[in-house]
């Protein structure tokens, strides 16, 4: 596959996936339009707060380095393909988060994480794939396999929090007995 063909095929799948996700929050935001305006629970648990840094480290800032350093000063034009799509949709999703939530205050946000992160791990598997095996490489393939195994890891954060995040309240003085 040559390298436009590559860039096509990067640039077709990526804007695919943005205008089908776009599009599901635009019905699934119009269906639940009448609902009482979503507000982020506050104050964030400690573990949340420290858990956000630690992706904002190693899901930004050091993909970006590694972005400039291999794709920009060592000139290896497929880190920078890979890395400049992961950065385009992260920056997707961050733009979808911050529409929602905060103009139109719709409990889509609390969606838009579960469509957009298995894509960013779908993109970092690709990632791997399309680099190959060239040995100059092979920080930048383990840089891919942490990012995937980071965005699993807050893909299972995530999940784990819905019950706060949607608001769910919880009996605990409950009756039934495991025994």
């Amino acid at each position: 596959m040559t390298v436009l063909n590559i860039h096509l095929y990067l640039f077709w799948e990526n804007l695919l996936f943005f205008l089908s996700v776009t599009s599901f929050f635009i019905v699934v935001g119009w269906t639940w339009q009448h609902a009482k305006p979503y507000r982020i629970p506050e104050p964030l648990p400690r573990f949340l707060q420290l858990w956000f840094s630690t992706v904002q480290i190693l899901g930004v800032l050091l993909p970006l380095v590694v972005m400039v350093l291999w794709g920009v000063f060592w000139n290896y034009t497929s880190v920078l393909t890979v890395l400049t799509w992961y950065f385009v949709v992260l920056g997707l999703q961050i733009l979808s988060e911050s529409i929602s939530v905060r103009l139109f205050h719709s409990v889509v946000w609390v969606m838009i994480p579960y469509l957009y992160v298995p894509y960013r791990i779908w993109q970092m598997y690709e990632g791997l794939t399309l680099l190959g095996s060239a040995s100059p490489l092979w920080w930048v393939r383990n840089l891919l396999i942490l990012e995937i195994l980071l965005w699993t890891g807050n893909y299972v954060l995530n999940v784990s929090q819905l019950p706060r995040l949607l608001r769910w309240k919880f009996n605990y003085n409950s009756d039934i007995s495991l025994n």
